[in-house]
């Protein structure tokens, strides 16, 4: 059964968010935005393009008769400058014009550079999500948050480019492996970790349905994270205040990630900066000893990880902190919780403070 939501970016303008089972109804959703007759160019890696490239391609085959593709390696590192370069070349060779549309499909690489390539050729065109991963679906293809790394930096060049439409193929998360099914997991969790108790209990009660991926769990399941996005994203879409709480996790979690040289998934290093917030969290008497320590267990029978490879250097993963883009005037803008499903913004998080919490990360091997 088809499902929608609907995100309000201004007083008169705003997307859906489709949730369906197929990509039968995609043309007409196209349709509407005003699309039909145009260029349209698929912007994908070379993990998904082989899987749904062609079936995308025929589904929107009623609305364009000019349909183009562009295909980069998969991959977080070639998320750089010189993919989005690539990207223009084939706008450019194409000969896409401003009233063209871009479609972004696969996971939150694909969504997060076509995106950026989208806000800034020609000054902006518009672009649409078809996101097929679980992260992306309920994080990366919903707010208009787009970039791409910069050496060590991650998401460092970006702009704010909301798509006009995102429309989820849920069947498409069955092709997912274990690993990267478990990634969005991160980024599920934190969802109820930050703003919905109730939510985060009810994960945990059908962790079983989830991990089997059963169609309707998955389906309310991410329904329900969409709308919490959603409603944060509504109230703060360039992330002047109340957004920056969607960042649980990232801060120690980008960090461990580019220690990790993107070796880890980058929902197993939300869950790593997750448990290492909710240490400090703990420390400060925000969350009591049980609350804390249940976090980091009930990551586990989602498959995500609770401690870092055996001599991992926490000094190392302190110092890449400080590339993070949340800073404000020189302090991290950290997210602690003063509960289940309460978080907040603390400017006041101190490097030892930090270090204490990725140290957790880093022994009890064994509990």
């Amino acid at each position: 059964m088809e499902e929608s939501l609907f995100v309000k970016t201004g007083e008169d303008t705003g997307y859906d968010i489709i949730l369906a089972h197929d990509y039968i109804s995609l043309p007409e959703h196209i349709e509407k935005l005003g699309f039909k007759g145009r260029k349209i160019c698929i912007i994908s890696d070379s993990n998904v393009f082989p899987l749904y490239g062609d079936i995308v391609k025929e589904q929107l085959k009623p609305v364009s008769d000019d349909i183009f593709d562009i295909v980069f390696a998969a991959g977080e590192e070639n998320k750089h400058l010189d993919t989005v370069k690539k990207i223009y070349e084939g706008l450019i060779g194409y000969h896409f014009e401003r009233n063209d549309l871009i479609v972004a499909l696969g996971g939150g690489v694909t969504g997060d550079i076509s995106g950026y390539a989208a806000a800034t050729y020609l000054r902006g065109i518009d672009f649409i999500q078809l996101p097929t991963t679980l992260l992306a679906c309920t994080d990366s293809s919903i707010g208009g948050k787009t970039g791409v790394d910069l050496d060590e930096y991650k998401n460092m060049v970006g702009a704010f480019k909301m798509p006009r439409l995102v429309y989820m193929n849920l069947s498409t998360l069955k092709s997912l492996n274990g690993r990267e099914f478990a990634s969005g997991m991160g980024e599920v969790l934190k969802h109820g970790l930050i703003k919905d108790a109730a939510y985060y209990e009810w994960l945990i009660n059908n962790f079983s349905e989830i991990n089997e991926r059963d169609s309707k769990t998955l389906q309310k399941m991410i329904k329900r994270s969409c709308e919490i996005k959603r409603d944060i994203v509504e109230r703060d879409p360039t992330e002047k205040g109340e957004r920056a709480l969607l960042n649980f996790g990232h801060t120690i979690g980008h960090a461990i990630e580019k220690y990790m040289n993107f070796e880890l998934k980058h929902g197993e290093c939300v869950a790593l900066g997750a448990f290492a917030a909710s240490y400090i969290s703990y420390k400060r008497q925000l969350l009591t000893t049980e609350e804390c320590f249940e976090i980091r267990d009930m990551f586990v029978p989602f498959g995500l990880p609770v401690t870092l490879p055996d001599g991992a250097d926490a000094d190392k993963i302190l110092e890449l902190t400080k590339s993070d883009k949340k800073m404000n005037a020189g302090r991290i803008r950290f997210i602690l919780l003063k509960g289940i499903g309460k978080a907040y913004i603390d400017t006041t998080v101190t490097d030892e403070e930090m270090l204490d919490g990725i140290r957790q990360l880093v022994i009890d091997k064994d509990l």
